[in-house]
Parts: structure tokens; sequence; C-alpha cells
């Protein structure tokens, strides 16, 4: 964070603010704090218990184990979403929460919103993927020989919740946004993020006022609970189908501005470098992209001569999936699978086939999933410096006996 945006928040904490309480009434639904974390294995700077059947611990963040999604319901429990932190989840108090809308897109001053003022507004509930833009990053690597930094994601950078909260249109037409406005900047109050000796500030990145008024939600509530702290409690940012680093966890404070923004998070990172890109890098990522995976253990010893339901997910932030196709040789001959859920934009499908296998010995299994705007997943990804939106299908080892 720059001296500059540090002076213009101190001087925003002691300024007036709109008389937001003037719009909103006074009496709000009550809401409960997030579960105290029951006991169980933890790590530092991750409030939830990771048991090592359910995650993986990658620094700072956890991945869901994908495989053991097999046992769960369209929507991710909140004990096995993966958690993506850039520091270490801030354990607040919605009471002395409050969220400031500020800058030169507003008609006039900044206004704050306390937390019951939020829950005082009409809520909406949606059903929506977060995804990583570094969901299977590591295949690049293991199945294509491509180099990529960051976190090495297998599958389960991605978690499907029910999120409650208020339209972020409504927030800012409260706030006294502006035709003249252009973009909209939300920032988390986790700690200032710091690499190689850089400290880049609080975590925030610009989302178009387009994008911004159409179906974003500022989400108090996951699958019906109050946010959990690793989660964003007591206030996040949920944009549907674009990349995980746009839901903004913690928000404190949106910046609406008459200019366009930037962040380190949409001009260093989360955007494409590499040969197949411009010099500068492509531009800021927006929506993820088609994937698809069996809940299957790599590795995994079935026997042969017996029936195996193999099962999975497939998702697309272009449009709902309209089929996948499976193939338990390599990739030479593909079948249907069954899709077990109606497909819907902003989510994925759950989807089975059965195997017989007959023959011994060593196999690939590979899913690959259409969606309803025509795109399939590629053989290969084309492989970008950083390692984001990969899309390939990805090949599954197991071993017939």
């Amino acid at each position: 964070m720059t001296p500059a945006r540090r002076s213009l928040l101190k001087l925003l904490a002691a300024a007036p603010v709109a008389p937001v309480a003037a719009q909103i009434a006074a009496a709000a639904p009550a809401a409960a704090a997030p579960p105290a974390p029951s006991a169980g294995p933890t790590v530092p700077g991750i409030v939830k218990p990771l048991p090592p059947e359910l995650f993986t611990v990658r620094g700072t963040n956890a991945e869901a184990n994908f495989a053991a999604l097999r046992d769960t319901g369209r929507h991710t429990p909140v004990e096995r979403f993966f958690v993506r932190n850039h520091t270490a989840t801030p354990v607040l108090d919605k009471s002395s929460w409050s969220l400031t809308v500020w800058g030169s897109g507003l008609r006039g001053g900044p206004a704050r919103f306390t937390y019951d003022q939020l829950r005082r507004l009409p809520s909406v509930t949606r059903d929506v993927a977060i995804e990583c833009a570094g969901n299977g990053r590591s295949y690049y690597t293991s199945q294509q020989g491509d180099a990529a930094t960051g976190t090495a994601w297998t599958l389960g950078a991605i978690g499907v919740a029910r999120w409650r909260g208020v339209r972020l249109s409504d927030v800012l037409r409260h706030a006294g946004i502006g035709a003249h406005a252009v973009d909209v900047m939300p920032s988390g109050l986790d700690a200032d993020y710091v690499t190689e000796g850089v400290n880049l500030g609080r975590v925030r990145r610009p989302l178009p006022v387009a994008k911004a008024l159409d179906d974003v939600i500022l989400a108090y509530e996951m699958n019906g609970e109050p946010l959990p702290y690793d989660h964003g409690y007591p206030v996040r940012v949920v944009v549907p189908s674009w990349v995980g680093i746009a839901s903004i966890k913690w928000v404190g404070d949106i910046e609406v501005s008459a200019e366009p923004l930037s962040s380190p998070w949409n001009t260093d990172f989360y955007r494409l470098f590499g040969p197949s890109y411009p010099p500068g890098g492509s531009a800021p990522l927006t929506r993820q992209t088609i994937k698809s995976g069996f809940e299957l253990a790599p590795d995994t010893v079935l026997a042969a001569g017996r029936t195996h339901r193999l099962t999975g997910r497939a998702w697309s932030a272009h449009a709902p999936v309209r089929h996948v196709e499976f193939s338990t040789d390599g990739g030479i001959r593909w079948q249907r699978a069954q899709l077990r859920d109606t497909p819907l934009r902003n989510n994925w499908v759950r989807w089975s086939a059965p195997w017989r296998p007959h023959t011994t010995g060593r196999t690939h299994l590979l899913a690959r999933a259409t969606d309803m705007a025509g795109n399939t997943q590629p053989e290969r990804s084309v492989p970008n410096t950083q390692g984001y939106l990969f899309d390939a299908m990805i090949r599954v080892p197991v071993t017939v006996n």
C-alpha cells in the first residue's frame, strides 16, 4: 500500500460519512458469529482444522482433497472448502466492523455501513463456485513439462457454496455512485502482503463498474451459516465466474473511481505472461475456464472383472456444462458419462459412469467437459509463466489387478 493510500484511509477514518443509517432502518436481523473451531489439526494462519485426509497444506493455503468430495453434495461443506490466504486469517468482530465506500466516482463524500445496516438491505442467495486462478497449476509441469511459478495446486482449489448477502449494486447506489464511475476496488482487512521484501499492501483488485453492478454480492453467510473466519467473516465479496482473487475476503473498504484503477493483483499477478502472449502480458484475468476431474486418488488400484462406479465433477465459467466424456484407455476411446445434476451457470455438475475393466496393468483415466457455449477441454493448455487457467484434460493413473 502506498503512503498516499495509507494517508487517505486515515483521513477517511476521521472524516464524516454519508448518513447511510438514515437510508436504512435501524433495526436489523440478529446474526451470530462463526462457530468456534472444533478440535483437530490446524496450521498457523488458518483457523479451522485441516485433517490430512481432507486437505493438503500449501504454505499459507489449504487445498481440498478432490477425491474426498465424492461423498459430498453439490455444495462443498465449509469444513472441506479450500483456503486461499495471502497472509493469515484475521479474526474480526462484526460489532466493530464497518465498510467504507469512497472515491472520486461517488456523487458525494464517503459512506460507511455497519454490519447491521448491511444486513438490513434486501438479501439475495446465490450458488456460486469460487476457484483460484491457479487451480490445476501443477499439471503444467507434471503433464506438459512446462515450468510455472506459484502454489502447486492440483484440482482442489475450488468449492461451491450457497452465499447469502446483499447486491454490491445496492450498496453502491446507497453510497451515491455516479454515472461517471469507471472502476470499483474492494480491499481486504487481512495483513499487508510482503513478497521478496516488498510490501504490496492489503489484497485489493479492481472491478469494472459494469461487473460490479451486475451480479457481484457482498456475502455474510455461507451454506446457511455466518461466514467462517477463513472464508471472509464478517463480509466478503463474491464475484461469479471470475477468478477467485476478485472475491476479496474480509472486505473493509471499496474505492469507487472516476478513473481506471490498478493494483499488483491485476498488473504483476493474475495476467498471462510467456512466449504465447504479448511482451507486456495479457489483459488482467477475469473469467475462469473449463475443467473436469475424477473423484479418485492417483495411483488407485482397482480389481479386474468387477464393475466400478467412477465419479467426478465438471464446471465451466463460460456456460453450464453440456456433457462429460470419459476414457479408460488413455484417450483412445471415449464414452458419455451420466450427469447427476441439472447444469447451472456458475456451478459444477457431478457425473458418474460404470467401468468393468478386464485387462490388467496400468492405464490412465481421462475426463473432458463441454459447455453450452461450445468450449471443450483441450489435450494441452497454453503455458504461461505463473500457471494460471489450466484447462486441459487431466490424466489420472490407475492400476488394474
